[in-house]
């Protein structure tokens, strides 16, 4: 088995930790206590985002940003017997929510539900596709118990525990915590960078981009690197040319999704930097789903931007996979990027 070569703890802290879109509050906490420690000022902004600066020996910054927020529900109707409706933040399979249990996030506090799937007992075995719509709630709880606790409007997050499985980590919303601990372990390892490094933990990523669209009018950055989970279908019943990326063959480096077409030269820059740190890295061509990447784009104008992912297996489910190997060729690769920009790299086309 792998070894973990990084802080696997903090890992399953962020993860297990509930923070949907707009309400990131309980991993924004984690992020501002690290980036406290690592880098020379901390600031929020009034969507949340997250920055921690690193001053460098020039004006030239550079921003680096991961996303906090994890899919997940908000409560839109409180039945008369008693069970909960949801409405979906994010981008949800409804077919993988059956048999899970759930945290209602209450104004009193938390409360574990379940959402229940029709025994093989009952009816002809066989369930149509659901909607969320069709998603149910139940809080073990009679009708009037449960008025008084949960309203509309509270949240809801998936129940489920970070765990190591062979030499894959699993568990819920590595989309994208895993990315914020790549983002935090390299300002952990970065001292005196030539340029000023804006380390971003943005909002609100899962239902479109808008912490790091809005982000960009305040940190205006020269250069833009965005951190992300990415599509791993290396397994049964799919084709290689619809794998996208494979577990075990390093970090990521993005040459488009559905949302962005990265800088020629700043994914030619990350390839030589991966070779001459013999990091290992494979490139990454995603038909569907954006990213930050987008974000950064259309707020701070033509500027030149990169992005570096993990390859994950179920994503935005509650078993998303990725494998330490490359979980740690991410974080190298990052740092290495950031360690050697100097400012004077010409990104024009």
């Amino acid at each position: 088995m792998a070894a973990t070569e990084f802080d696997f703890d903090l890992l399953r802290e962020l993860t297990e930790e509930r923070g949907v879109p707009g309400y990131e509050d309980r991993v924004r906490d984690i992020v501002r206590r690290e980036l406290t420690e690592t880098t020379d000022r901390v600031r929020t902004d009034a969507m949340g985002n997250v920055v921690g600066t690193l001053d460098g020996d020039s004006d030239y910054s550079v921003a680096v940003a991961a996303h906090m927020d994890e899919i997940g529900f908000m409560v839109r109707n409180v039945q008369e017997d008693g069970f909960l409706q949801l409405d979906a933040l994010g981008g949800w399979d409804p077919r993988v929510l059956r048999a899970q249990r759930v945290t209602v996030h209450t104004e009193g506090g938390d409360l574990t539900g379940i959402i229940g799937s029709t025994p093989p007992h009952t009816g002809d075995g066989e369930e149509s596709d659901p909607e969320v719509s069709d998603i149910y709630v139940d809080m073990g709880m009679d009708a009037d118990a449960v008025t008084e606790r949960v309203s509309v409007g509270d949240l809801v997050t998936m129940d489920q525990t970070t765990e190591r499985v062979g030499d894959l980590v699993t568990g819920k919303s590595l989309d994208d915590r895993v990315c914020v601990l790549q983002l935090l372990e390299a300002a952990r390892r970065i001292q005196d960078p030539a340029v000023t490094i804006h380390f971003c933990a943005t909002v609100q990523e899962e239902i479109g981009l808008r912490g790091a669209e809005a982000l960009g009018v305040d940190v205006d950055p020269d250069l833009a690197i965005a951190l992300d989970v990415t599509v791993a279908n290396d397994v049964p019943d799919y084709e290689a040319g619809d794998e996208v990326t494979e577990l075990g063959e390093g970090a990521a480096i993005k040459l488009k999704d559905s949302s962005v077409v990265t800088n020629p030269k700043v994914n030619r820059r990350m390839r030589a930097v991966a070779d001459e740190a013999d990091v290992p890295y494979q490139l990454e061509v995603l038909p569907a789903g954006g990213t930050d990447t987008a974000g950064f784009q259309n707020s701070f104008g033509a500027k030149p931007v990169g992005a570096i992912s993990i390859p994950t297996r179920y994503l935005h489910t509650v078993t998303e996979s990725a494998h330490v190997d490359d979980i740690a060729a991410a974080i190298d690769l990052l740092t290495a990027v950031l360690e050697s920009e100097t400012g004077e790299e010409d990104y024009t086309l």
